[in-house]
């Protein structure tokens, strides 16, 4: 189950409302800070960007791919630990702006964990320590630390333990491709 915070809204959609929710000025920021780094091949580079002005939480040596999509209008609700690799064209969102209510959620990526490109993570999604979603994954609930999951919906492939037993055994679906 995803955790998030729900904020009911009166009349129009929640989408309609967005700058009583977030200020126009942060989104204009955060979206131009979001698109240098999409586009820029200096790794260190964006995650400095992603600190500095996202106030993100981003762990050492972590590598974020060309076109990755951060939420534009919360990214200071999104922890990524250390040594992780995030996929080509992965989206992670922290908001949801709904007809009735938006829901907001923090999103907690590990330490060594390996998201697939073109992956989406929801609000509210812990990902465990050295887990694995495959590429073109819908993260819409917590992934356990060295599980290996994918799919759309995400489904369970294998457990931490089946992981270490398929390593054990010489079989290495490590490799994403």
């Amino acid at each position: 189950m995803r955790k998030t915070t729900r904020y009911p809204v009166n009349g129009a959609n929640s989408l309609w409302h967005v700058y009583k929710t977030v200020p126009f000025w942060k989104v204009v920021k955060n979206f131009i800070v979001i698109q240098t780094a999409r586009y820029t091949p200096f790794l260190g580079m964006k995650n400095w960007l992603y600190r500095t002005f996202l106030r993100m939480k981003v762990g050492e040596q972590t590598s974020f791919a060309l076109m990755v999509m951060l939420d534009v209008m919360f990214p200071e609700k999104i922890t990524v630990g250390r040594n992780t690799v995030i996929g080509y064209n992965t989206t992670i969102l922290a908001h949801e702006y709904l007809i009735e209510e938006y829901r907001l959620g923090d999103v907690i990526i590990g330490d060594e964990v390996l998201i697939g490109a073109n992956s989406t993570i929801l609000p509210g999604v812990v990902i465990g320590d050295r887990a694995i979603v495959s590429a073109g994954t819908l993260v819409h609930k917590d992934v356990p630390a060295g599980a290996f999951v994918g799919g759309n919906p995400m489904k369970m492939i294998y457990t931490k333990e089946e992981m270490e037993k398929r390593i054990e055994n010489g079989v290495n679906d490590k490799i994403m491709g």
